[in-house]
C-alpha cells in the first residue's frame, strides 16, 4: 500500500460536496461570519496553521507564496506543528481529506501548501 492519500482543498464558505469525506479547517482564526454548523466541518486543527509572524508577513500576497511555503513547510517540522501533521495523514489514509480555508485566494494558501506536503 502506498502513501498516496486523496486530499483536496475547499473554502469553508462552500457546502460540503458528495466526494468531501473528513472535513479540516486549518486556518488559526475562526472564518468571518460563520457558524458551526454551516462550516459543516469534522475537525478544526488550527495547530497546524502558521504562526502568526508568518501570516502577518506573507498576507497572501502571490510575489511571496514560494518563500511562503519554503517557510511554513520549515515550520510544520516543529513537534506540535507535526503531531498534527501526522494526524491529518492518518485522516487521509482513511479516506477523502478536505483541508478548509476562508481565504479567497485558495491556491496560495496554507491549506494548498499543506495539501501537498501530504501529497
Amino acid at each position: 500500500m502506498g502513501n498516496t492519500y486523496s486530499v483536496q482543498v475547499r473554502r469553508v464558505y462552500d457546502h460540503r460536496g458528495r466526494g468531501d469525506g473528513t472535513r479540516v479547517l486549518v486556518d488559526r482564526i475562526w472564518p468571518r461570519g460563520m457558524t458551526k454548523e454551516k462550516a459543516d466541518l469534522d475537525e478544526w486543527c488550527k495547530q497546524i496553521a502558521p504562526s502568526d509572524e508568518l501570516r502577518k508577513w506573507y498576507n497572501h500576497a502571490p510575489e511571496r507564496f514560494e518563500e511562503f511555503t519554503r517557510r511554513y513547510q520549515d515550520e510544520l517540522t516543529e513537534p506540535a506543528r507535526a503531531e498534527v501533521l501526522t494526524h491529518l495523514r492518518h485522516l487521509a489514509s482513511r479516506g477523502t481529506l478536505t483541508l478548509l480555508t476562508a481565504s479567497k485566494a485558495v491556491d496560495i494558501s496554507e491549506a494548498t501548501v499543506l495539501a501537498a506536503v501530504l501529497h
